[in-house]
């Protein structure tokens, strides 16, 4: 039989104390996918408070020209 392991928790990023900030493309980059599509709370484990800052942030760094909209 398979066994079931219970998967932890992701605990949000920037609950813990650390920003995320449009200018740091580094961590933004976390926040999106190889398309440029932003990743949704159940792979990035954010809270939905923060889910929707990291967005805002991501947007942000799209229109500043940080990271580019989309990827061929």
């Amino acid at each position: 039989m398979a066994e079931f392991r219970k998967k932890r928790k992701k605990v949000c990023y920037m609950c813990i104390g650390k920003p995320v900030d449009y200018k740091n493309v580094d961590v933004i980059s976390k926040y999106i996918n190889d398309s440029g599509k932003i990743l949704p709370r159940r792979f990035t484990g954010t809270c939905a408070k923060h889910q929707r800052h990291v967005a805002e942030q991501v947007k942000l760094a799209r229109f500043m020209g940080f990271i580019p909209y989309t990827t061929k």
